[in-house]
């Protein structure tokens, strides 16, 4: 029982990084096509970002997966 509770751990926090991440994507293709001369600050942002979801993403999906 406690690995099926992992694994459903797992896959919520993954679900819920790659909404995350799109939405980031999604709102910075906006934010380049109104402004492109700022495209290389959107960018940096927008990869910075999409790391420190992937990192709190690793971060649930091990906790979900020691803690069972």
């Amino acid at each position: 029982m406690t690995g099926t509770l992992a694994a459903i751990g797992a896959g919520i926090s993954v679900i819920g990084a790659g909404i995350g991440i799109g939405m980031i994507g999604g709102k910075a293709m906006d934010a380049i096509a109104r402004q492109p001369e700022a495209s290389g600050d959107i960018r940096s942002a927008m990869i910075l970002m999409a790391a420190f979801i992937e990192g709190a993403a690793l971060i649930a999906i091990l906790l979900s997966i020691f803690m069972s």
